[in-house]
């Protein structure tokens, strides 16, 4: 297999040098030799690209390192995890770096995922340790569809590198100004609609973020207590099993969940 016997280094190498002989307009076309500047590089170039096919050699390489990247810095195993409550886990770490069913995916409209260059949001880690099958996959769904995605939908794609099997994309609602009961309906309609397209393909654990609660500026504590609040009504109403991981990134989010989940 293509990249099986390369070195990090080479597979980043060759990675890099595909993409920029594909004229890409982020980077000078000269490669630096640090490896962190590199992988810096690597980042930017698969951000910015648009939704296109490219060889197999190049996937095959890429899935390899992506992979190897993800191992290094510690994959979880969902099925490891305390429960905070039965059937609910609270997880602080890094949710491209969780094995489980599924993960959920806080998208904008486009679906496409985020072409800022290193950006830090969710939408953009996803679609980087996925890699770039991910962008093209959604652009053949939107393509279909027609239309942008409606806020409190979701669809669901192959994980490909990633450690999860799926992800959920679903987009949240933006908040301008305060918090409208037609704001919290559309949060709790998203993760009905992830939980839905989850029990449809017989996953067995969805990770959830913290949907619209980074650009999209709904408060922390209000998302939170909705999304407590919907995904135990959904498991009551279904009867559902499945294994439900909110995963927070920081200690503030990571203490509101705490004594939300703490309430029985």
């Amino acid at each position: 297999m293509p990249g099986a016997d390369m070195t990090q280094a080479e597979r980043r190498r060759f990675l890099i040098d595909r993409l920029l002989a594909e004229g890409s307009p982020y980077g000078t076309g000269t490669v630096p030799g640090d490896p962190g500047e590199q992988r810096r590089l690597l980042r930017g170039l698969m951000n910015v690209r648009r939704p296109a096919p490219i060889g197999e050699d190049f996937l095959a390489v890429q899935d390899e390192y992506l992979r190897a990247e993800t191992a290094a810095k510690g994959v979880t195993d969902a099925d490891t995890l305390p429960e905070a409550e039965p059937g609910i886990c609270l997880w602080q770490g890094d949710i491209t770096a969780l094995r489980c069913g599924a993960i959920v995916n806080a998208a904008n409209s486009g679906m496409t995922g985020c072409y800022v260059p290193g950006h830090n949001c969710i939408d953009n880690c996803i679609h980087t340790f996925a890699g770039i099958q991910l962008r093209l996959e959604c652009a053949r769904i939107m393509e279909k569809q027609g239309y942008p995605e409606p806020t409190g939908t979701a669809k669901i794609t192959p994980g490909y590198a990633l450690p999860c099997d799926w992800v959920l994309h679903t987009v949240g609602p933006i908040i301008e100004g305060a918090v409208t009961g037609e704001d919290e309906r559309l949060l709790a309609s998203c993760y009905r609609s992830c939980l839905d397209l989850a029990a449809e393909k017989n996953v067995q654990s969805v990770a959830f973020c913290c949907i619209s609660t980074g650009v999209f500026r709904f408060p922390k504590a209000h998302a939170a207590r909705v999304a407590v609040d919907t995904v135990r009504a959904w498991r009551r109403e279904h009867r559902s099993d499945i294994k439900v991981i909110f995963v927070v990134h920081g200690g503030e989010n990571y203490a509101i969940y705490r004594e939300l989940l703490r309430t029985t």
